[in-house]
């Protein structure tokens, strides 16, 4: 017997098909032997239709009633699948975040899960109940309902899993498994059998969709096994997915893992900024206070150590805004020119090998310029390189990187 708490997304509960599928799924387990945790994202395009109603009504609509609002399309989830279930023969009960309960802090629309309280969900388990949960909200200190952002059910059924010390924790949804590169972009893309918590973490940070970042550094800090597999799959078919675990459990280390492409970015350039301590801080400080995160920074010293050029990029949403922030700082940040550009594509290499196996980037780089592809920025860590190019190239980076990397063999 094993515990398990099994999260499936959006497309995962659409229609009444598939919600029907999503209770053979869960009923099989249950059959098993298992006990069964079921977290559930609400139904595909509800979350938005409820989002443009909060729009609708007010420009200024109140956070923490937003948050009663758009919290109730998991509520809807739940309830149906319980009831389902319930109809076939097996006993389950949904439980909202409130009620558990799920304690959560800080600002309405991205709360952060602070303690969830798993005895009567453990009682409830150990009775052969199946227990239903939706995913995404909480209940703040003043008893109201919260949210977790986007993306927050994955992160609500890994904390669940933490707190009742599961056995697995399987997120279902519409792809089966991680793949070296978006499959869209690179047909030779192959499905990998494990990634490590920190390959996954910086993969997801880059672009990729199957997993949300906050849910795999939860995982990774409670180490909880994560199993990212397809609810689109017929029953009886073998699981195979992929298992994202702790750098330990995986015996064969590739040095690049996977190639990652965003195209979410845009980049900003101040020229000519006169030299000075904090000048940056200055400018970055701006930023951080407006709530535009900062990705890629990059400083360049003129050769006299009079001037500098600061290149950083943000979100692409957050991209007008941020050129207004600067162009208002020239008032009292003395800088030559302000050049920006949208149309950019952040290409990364992922792989824990890179810790101990030197030249790769060197490798990446050649590749590219083989290629006629021009690198704007380059950052790297210890597991990941980046570098910007133009948006136009991604599809031809990635491919390159993906061939050169030889991910698309068979282990």
């Amino acid at each position: 017997m094993s515990r398990i708490v099994m999260k499936f997304g959006g497309t995962s509960v659409g229609s009444v098909d598939r919600i029907n599928h999503v209770s053979s799924i869960v009923k099989s387990e249950f059959d098993l032997g298992n006990q069964v945790v079921v977290v559930l994202s609400a139904m595909a395009g509800e979350t938005d239709k409820l989002i443009n109603l909060t729009k609708d009504l007010s420009d200024n609509f109140l956070a923490s009633e937003y948050d009663v609002v758009i919290s109730s399309g998991e509520q809807v989830s739940a309830g149906a699948l319980s009831g389902l279930l319930n109809s076939q023969g097996v006993k389950a009960q949904s439980r909202l975040g409130w009620q558990i309960p799920i304690v959560t802090s800080g600002d309405h629309k991205s709360s952060r899960i602070e303690a969830i309280h798993s005895k009567d969900l453990i009682n409830l388990l150990e009775s052969n109940v199946v227990v239903i949960i939706p995913g995404f909200q909480g209940v703040n200190s003043e008893g109201r309902i919260t949210t977790l952002g986007r993306g927050g059910s994955d992160t609500s059924a890994v904390a669940i899993a933490a707190a009742i010390d599961a056995d697995f924790c399987d997120i279902y949804t519409d792809v089966d498994g991680v793949y070296t590169s978006d499959p869209n972009k690179v047909p030779t893309a192959k499905r990998l059998d494990k990634i490590s918590y920190e390959e996954m973490l910086e993969m997801a940070s880059l672009g990729a969709k199957v997993l949300q970042t906050r849910s795999v550094e939860t995982a990774m800090n409670n180490d909880v096994v994560l199993r990212v597999l397809s609810s689109f799959s017929d029953l009886g078919e073998d699981k195979k997915g992929t298992l994202v675990c702790s750098e330990d459990s995986i015996a064969d280390k590739k040095i690049v893992t996977g190639v990652a492409a965003s195209t979410n970015d845009a980049k900003l350039t101040l020229t000519g900024i006169k030299d000075k301590p904090g000048v940056a801080a200055d400018i970055l400080g701006e930023l951080a206070d407006n709530g535009i995160n900062v990705d890629m920074i990059v400083q360049n010293i003129s050769g006299d150590r009079k001037t500098t050029d600061l290149t950083f990029t943000v979100p692409k949403d957050e991209f007008t805004k941020a050129k207004t922030l600067m162009e208002n700082l020239s008032s009292n940040l003395s800088y030559k020119d302000l050049i920006v550009d949208s149309n950019i594509a952040k290409i990364s290499i992922v792989g824990v090998g890179m810790r101990s196996n030197a030249g790769v980037a060197s490798q990446m780089f050649r590749i590219l310029s083989q290629n006629n592809i021009n690198i704007d920025v380059i950052s790297t860590s210890e597991i990941k390189i980046s570098v910007l190019i133009n948006k136009e190239l991604t599809e031809k980076a990635l491919n390159t990187l993906h061939d050169h990397f030889e991910l698309g063999k068979a282990s």
